[in-house]
């Protein structure tokens, strides 16, 4: 077996029964090794149980069909746009129990509020910043420091060439990203933060049939999501900033992530 060097990466992993099982021997000596990491996976452990433990009750419960079709994208969701926003939180709960280029940019600048049941997209990427855009610790998989391999891993899991795009301009540095459920597929998660804490978020899919954009809000003060579907890829930019400033940030976003695509 080859050795490697371990990380705090490998700690989730093997907290989400992810790590190889032939890396397993090396890894729990490393562990015994390195007695800070140790004392830190030990705190994850406690962390997880601790957490099942406060959503027992929740997690026991049947998900209602309507909450799992926003997280598994089974079927459009038919919800008004006045309507309250706690069954993001509900979709969040779930996936946490389950664990013409030119053209499209310049039509941000012209977006408006879409029928809710056509924005699934939309409702997927802001369940997934609700859920992890407010955590300090964990939310991220892969940080922003391992870029290269951030970009290959999310690359080859959801199947297509992502190119975490550079929000510098924009007032944003790239946190890191994750992998997450989509429909019956996956889909990348990248998170970026200004120098004030504010945090956005880029949802990225490569199941797509459609081909349409928008802008998706439910409730004031929440974040919202300028999306679009095109070419056999999807992807949403969700955040609580100005609508001026989300759309100057998708616009830029998206053609970064167009030409990674092409490249």
């Amino acid at each position: 077996m080859t050795r490697r060097d371990f990380s705090e990466r490998d700690i989730h992993m093997a907290l989400d029964g992810e790590l190889p099982v032939d890396e397993r021997v090396a890894y729990d000596a490393w562990l015994e090794a390195n007695p800070e990491m140790k004392a830190r996976s030990v705190r994850y452990v406690a962390d997880l149980a601790a957490l099942r433990a406060t959503f027992a009750g929740v997690l026991d419960e049947p998900v209602p069909a309507r909450l799992q079709n926003i997280v598994f994208g089974e079927a459009p969701v038919k919800t008004a746009a006045s309507s309250s926003r706690w069954w993001l939180a509900a979709a969040a709960a779930a996936m946490l129990a389950i664990g013409g280029v030119g053209g499209y940019v310049a039509g941000l600048d012209h977006l408006g509020l879409e029928d809710p049941a056509e924005d699934q997209l939309a409702e997927q990427a802001i369940a997934a910043h609700v859920l992890y855009a407010a955590e300090q610790r964990h939310a991220v998989e892969v940080p922003a420091s391992d870029k290269d391999h951030l970009q290959t891993w999310l690359s080859n899991r959801v199947g297509l060439k992502l190119v975490a795009p550079d929000l510098a301009a924009q007032g944003f540095q790239l946190v890191g990203g994750r992998l997450l459920p989509a429909g019956e597929s996956k889909a990348a998660m990248l998170l970026y933060e200004d120098d004030k804490g504010e945090r956005i978020s880029l949802f990225v899919t490569a199941e797509s049939a459609e081909k349409t954009k928008g802008i998706y809000g439910s409730e004031e003060d929440g974040p919202e999501a300028i999306y679009w579907l095109d070419r056999g890829y999807g992807c949403a930019v969700v955040g609580s900033l100005p609508r001026a400033q989300l759309t100057a940030v998708a616009k830029s976003a998206y053609s970064q992530l167009v030409a990674g695509l092409a490249s």
